[in-house]
């Protein structure tokens, strides 16, 4: 064999089959290739990296795809293309998964253009590979020589019946009580995100806990797999140029100035402005011949004078930029019914953030199709996050929603599912979009809010009112100095360690979004981070409630209605009629939309339309189409055909009894002949069913009996008869 290939294995102790971690086999020209395999769910890592960083840039430029591939499951893609494209949603969302845990880990002075790509090679139906694409991706970086302060996993804790485990199959987790994804390191926590019914946060601690102990197993097997590939030095991984006393003058000149400004307590703009003010008037000093390396440090050197003094003013003084203490939530205004032509609509402003939310109601034909390789099929909640460049007061390209707005929209869509009522108690298809109007820290978590009023607003019976928030910190490690900070900026999220966003109902949290920038987050300070975050929480639904506190009693007038109601399921297809022909005759003629599937052996009927005489003409229509004839029932039927023998009449839609000859009229008719004509409406009793399901009918039996006529007698009657 022309590949020397190594192999560990991690075996979870959850019941499911243990997981398989190979390199050296596949895609050997990548700097890092790792084959993940469980059970049959195969995932391909790679990872490749630059040499060397490009030209003045001074960040990590890092990409991370995950895509999943149709073959895996045995599927064609949809599509006129039919093959895989730009990712989906679902792919984004993982992608974002893998990359905020990934990226604190790399050297902040590592600038080289990096990328990573997994692909979901073959798939388990129940083994879930968004849980297992973190760790390809690590052990990917484990045994290349790219500077990685790993190695890093993710796994998925879920509680089941009362019970924590690790990475549960698909079919386990629609019984969960909280679901979340965490990432971390041996030692640490770098990233949490999930979803859960009203937890408690101690409750929300012993998941992180529990699952950072299975973590540190698939640390370990990643290590053990370095060491069999034998990978002992990574590149160099410093790609800043220094220069000391430049950085001296920096903070010198500017260090004060910038202090000041910071504890000024001024508005997002002003403080930008008078930043750049300072900025530009030390670059002066440094004259016009400075050369462009001279440039490039003096901006980042100025940029730590900002990093360094908004820290210490928190700090040190317990100032933050717009003057608040660390608890205090910025002020508050919400209104709803805003847009009068909307379901339902609300306006949610919380200091410099702002979103305008509306919501529309939808039929059953609304519903969302999921189609990708691993997750397909309907989706009757739809959340939209939308994020223009003017929120910010800037120019920007409309190119449509990126990667910050899937995830952003996507957290605020699992805070609300939590609350939404039954399938059964809601029949609509429900689109919520918000839009950020303005944007100064945490706009996903005002999307949360005002997605919680605008859904009151159209009348859905949320189970209890949602509202979210953002929390930072702010640490020392040299002196152990740490503050938490609720309801944070754009800037403190910029400047800071954490961001850490939790939304919840007065009983408990529904979701959450925890990603950190730093090392050693101890555990008593995640749980003052959290009882501080439910404090929060609580204040902004009280103010929310005094806008709106619970669901309105009915729909606006001009939402569109729905009745459902269930149906036999034999007549499905009496309804749907041949290639639809039934259907869409219904539908055309009465205005509505009417939509039919079977679950669990009966026909659920809904009916969609604008105005409720609409709704009961269709309505009407089906449940004729359905109704089971009775004996000794009337009805008015038409007569569909003349036979010698008598006339066949459609008593129900679709269904056509027998008026023999002899059933039509008290006397006797000899011919059917000028008595009937097709298109008939006649009045007939149904008098029986036979074991065929033939209806058999009569006019006759309608009709008043005919008194019976005296004949003259004959002359051998009145010899018989009797004598006196």
């Amino acid at each position: 064999m022309s590949y020397n290939e190594k192999k560990v294995t991690i075996d979870l102790g959850n019941g499911l089959a243990p997981i398989e971690l190979s390199t050296g086999k596949l895609a050997k020209q990548a700097d890092g290739s790792v084959v993940l395999k469980q059970g049959n769910t195969m995932l391909l890592a790679t990872v490749v990296s630059a040499k060397e960083p490009k030209e003045g840039v001074d960040f990590l430029p890092l990409s991370v795809d995950y895509q999943e591939k149709y073959a895996a499951t045995g599927r064609i893609p949809g599509g006129f293309l039919r093959r895989e494209a730009k990712l989906s949603d679902y792919e984004v969302l993982i992608s974002r998964l893998v990359d905020r845990a990934l990226r604190p880990l790399f050297p902040e002075t590592y600038h080289a253009d990096t990328q990573v790509m997994i692909s979901l090679i073959s798939a388990d139906k129940d083994i879930m590979p968004d849980a297992l694409a973190g760790l390809a991706a690590s052990a990917a970086l484990a045994v290349s020589d790219i500077p990685f302060n790993g190695p890093i996993s993710e796994v998925r804790v879920a509680k089941v019946n009362g019970e924590l485990i690790i990475n549960p199959g698909l079919s386990a987790l629609e019984n969960a009580t909280l679901e979340y994804i965490v990432a971390g390191s041996a030692q640490d926590i770098v990233m949490v995100e999930g979803e859960s019914k009203e937890i408690s946060e101690a409750e929300m601690v012993q998941a992180i806990a529990f699952a950072h102990e299975a973590i540190k197993k698939q640390v370990a097997a990643q290590i053990e797999l370095a060491n069999l590939v034998g990978v002992s030095v990574k590149r160099d991984g410093n790609h800043e140029p220094s220069n000391l006393d430049l950085r001296d003058a920096v903070f010198a000149a500017t260090y004060d100035k910038v202090y000041a400004i910071a504890k000024s307590g001024s508005s997002k703009h002003e403080r930008s402005d008078r930043f750049a003010e300072i900025g530009e008037e030390f670059f002066t000093t440094l004259g016009e011949e400075i050369d462009e390396e001279t440039k490039f440090l003096a901006k980042k050197y100025y940029h730590d004078v900002q990093y360094e003094a908004v820290r210490n003013l928190i700090l040190d003084e317990g100032i933050r930029l717009d003057g608040r203490d660390a608890r205090t939530v910025r002020p508050i205004w919400s209104e709803v019914d805003y847009l009068p032509a909307a379901h339902g609509s609300a306006v949610f402003t919380r200091g410099e953030t702002q979103s305008l939310t509306s919501v529309t109601l939808g039929a059953k034909d609304d519903e969302q199709m999921i189609d990708g390789a691993f997750i397909h099929g309907y989706n009757k909640f739809i959340l939209h996050y939308n994020f223009p460049a003017f929120s910010t007061g800037e120019v920007r390209p409309n190119r449509g929603p990126g990667r910050r707005e899937v995830g952003h929209g996507n957290l605020a869509m699992r805070s609300l599912k939590q609350v939404l009522p039954a399938d059964s108690d809601n029949p609509y298809t429900i689109r919520v979009v918000s839009d950020i109007l303005e944007s100064n820290g945490s706009s996903s978590m005002a999307t949360v809010c005002a997605g919680t009023l605008a859904l009151m607003d159209a009348g859905v019976k949320l189970k209890a009112p949602v509202s979210g928030i953002a929390m930072g910190l702010i640490t020392d490690e040299k002196t152990g100095k740490y503050a938490i900070l609720s309801d944070i900026l754009g800037d403190e999220d910029h400047l800071g360690d954490m961001d850490f966003k939790v939304t919840g109902t007065e009983n408990g949290i529904v979701a959450c979004q925890m990603d950190l920038k730093i090392n050693g987050l101890k555990w008593e300070v995640l749980t003052q981070a959290l009882d501080q975050a439910k404090e929060a929480r609580l204040h902004i639904l009280s103010e929310m409630k005094k806008t709106l506190a619970t669901p309105r009693e009915d729909y606006k007038p001009h939402a569109p209605r729905i009745v459902s109601f269930t149906i036999d399921k034999e007549f499905i297809g009496a309804i749907i009629g041949p290639g639809g022909k039934i259907i869409q005759e219904m539908q055309r003629e009465t205005g509505s939309t009417i939509s039919i599937e079977e679950v669990d052996g009966k026909g659920i009927v809904q009916v969609f339309a604008d105005d409720k005489a609409s709704i009961d003409a269709a309505v009407s229509r089906i449940k004729a189409i359905v109704a089971k004839p009775e004996v000794g029932e009337v009805y008015e039927g038409k007569v569909k055909s003349i036979m010698p023998f008598g006339a066949f009449v459609e008593i129900m839609p679709g269904k056509d009894g027998l008026l023999h000859i002899s059933e039509i009229e008290w006397r006797r008719l000899e011919t059917m002949e000028g008595v009937l004509k097709e298109g008939d409406i006649v009045k007939v009793k149904l008098l029986d069913i036979d074991k065929q399901g033939k209806l058999k009918l009569s006019r006759k039996a309608l009709l008043p009996r005919p008194p019976r006529e005296d004949k003259p007698k004959s002359e051998t009657e009145m010899k018989d008869a009797p004598k006196a």
